[in-house]
């Protein structure tokens, strides 16, 4: 595809979006339209997207169509739970006879029943083709932020992080049980760091606490992004390999060259660039000496003068310097059984919902994302190298998702469907249609609202982003 215009990528990439979208409604649909058809009730109408149809065909008395609300879809079963408000239909004016809860257990189940199957397919797909596994395999830190609360706890740039809140860590980032991570998801009003530091024999246990909100639900409400997950302010450590330097840049002058490595600046070892970064401006950008290993494996010592560039305008004086930063992340192709990731997705939801629902997390409802965060993801994940390995990851977790989400006992979903028939069952009779009406239309507009809600927060955060873009450093 990196041969097509931009403009043709962005129409193509957009296309695949929709497209998977679709299939993954459809697929969720169907299982409720064979379920009916096997349990013999009546079906009036198969429709992907809510809302009035803008195209429908009526093919052997079913209606087949697409809607004009472009968000989830539904198979029109009047012998269910009457759905006219949410579906765009019309009340049906006759009378069709009773069907039995197993009736309405098995059709409401099928769906998130094919949604998981559709998951365990895409995993076969999978684990035979593999995925990419983004790993920071690090757990040294290589940056403290000045003033942060991991500054104040007393953590330090060399030091090991091997668990946190007493439970062991694996990796800085890219996986649940990483650093990045168990920080995100920690509960409470302080994170217990336990680390191995350089000199000393005996693990230490450092205590850091994290900035709150102290504003209200409201304002909180109010606000067009979403809130900032827990940070203590700390980075993973990085090699500074030289990658490339500016023309008459100091780095230039002072001879340095592809491949050389900085190993410490003004006699303190360093552990990351922003480390290096932080130490010019402490300095205020005057002179700092550098060692340097150069790829042949021998040693040196410079200095480095900052400058301001010409180009781009406004920057703060720089050195040259453009960094190799292919080392950091550990990209691999991996092939996790179907069974491992179908477990992986369940586990990575209960984490999150548990958050969601904690008092004494920072995860909180606009940190979900709705169809429009959804699709950017899709979107960003398309972009990516191995893009197409990446959105069959993507279709297993999304499906899975979708199954667990569709099984909870409210109106509307599925699992509310199968609680109102296991109280059928139960008391001998089916709840009124009218009250029953009333309940699903009042739970449909809160979860339409809840997605407009979340649409709000991933519109927020699209349009609050800079450009990514990288600007050529022009120095005099």
């Amino acid at each position: 595809m990196s041969g097509l215009p931009t403009f043709i990528q962005v129409i193509v990439l957009l296309a695949v979006v929709i497209t998977l979208f679709n299939i993954i409604i459809f697929v969720h649909e169907l299982g409720h339209f064979w379920a009916a058809r096997w349990r013999g009730l009546q079906i009036d109408r198969f429709q992907i997207w809510f809302g009035k149809p803008i195209w429908k065909k009526e093919v052997n008395g079913v209606q087949y169509g697409l809607g004009w609300i472009p968000a989830g879809g539904f198979v029109a079963l009047p012998q269910m739970a009457p759905m006219e408000a949410l579906e765009g239909g019309e009340k049906p004016g006759r009378k069709l006879p009773p069907i039995t809860p197993l009736d309405k257990i098995i059709v409401a189940f099928a769906g998130p029943l094919f949604s998981m199957l559709l998951a365990l397919a895409s995993a076969l797909v999978v684990w035979k083709v593999g995925k990419p596994k983004d790993f920071i395999a690090s757990q040294e830190i290589g940056y403290v932020e000045p003033g942060s609360h991991a500054a104040k706890a007393g953590l330090l740039p060399g030091d090991k992080i091997t668990a946190i809140n007493g439970k062991t860590v694996n990796g800085f980032a890219g996986s649940l049980d990483s650093i990045s991570e168990r920080i995100i998801l920690s509960r409470g009003q302080s994170i217990t760091f336990t680390i191995e530091r350089p000199g000393q024999s005996t693990p230490l246990q450092l205590v850091s606490g994290f900035e709150t909100d102290q504003s209200g639900w409201f304002q909180r409400l109010l606000r067009f992004k979403r809130e900032e997950l827990r940070d203590v302010g700390i980075d993973t450590a990085s090699t500074l390999i030289v990658d490339s330097v500016s023309k008459n840049s100091p780095a230039a002058d002072a001879g340095l060259a592809k491949g050389d490595r900085i190993v410490s600046i003004d006699g303190k070892p360093l552990y990351s660039r922003m480390q290096f970064s932080q130490h010019l401006k402490e300095k205020e950008w005057k002179t700092v000496r550098i060692a340097v290993q150069s790829p042949a494996g021998g040693s040196r010592e410079v200095e480095l003068t900052p400058e301001k560039p010409l180009k781009p305008a406004g920057r703060d004086p720089m050195v040259g310097i453009g960094w190799d930063a292919s080392s950091e992340v550990d990209i691999r192709i991996v092939h996790p059984g179907p069974i491992q990731q179908v477990s992986d997705s369940l586990r990575m939801m209960w984490i999150t919902i548990t958050s969601v629902v904690a008092t004494d997390s920072s995860i909180g409802v606009d940190h979900l994302s709705g169809p429009v965060g959804i699709a950017k993801m899709q979107y960003h994940l398309l972009q990516m190298d191995d893009g197409w390995r990446r959105i069959l990851a993507f279709m297993v977790l999304f499906n899975v998702n979708l199954a667990v989400l569709n099984m909870m006992p409210f109106p509307v979903l599925d699992g509310g469907h199968i609680t109102l028939a296991l109280l059928e069952k139960l008391f001998g009779r089916p709840v009124e249609a009218k009250p029953l009406e009333i309940l699903q239309t009042a739970c449909a507009l809160l979860l339409i609202s809840l997605m407009l809600f979340v649409t709000t927060k991933d519109l927020g955060d699209t349009f609050r982003g800079g450009s990514s873009k990288e600007q050529e450093v022009v120095f005099p």
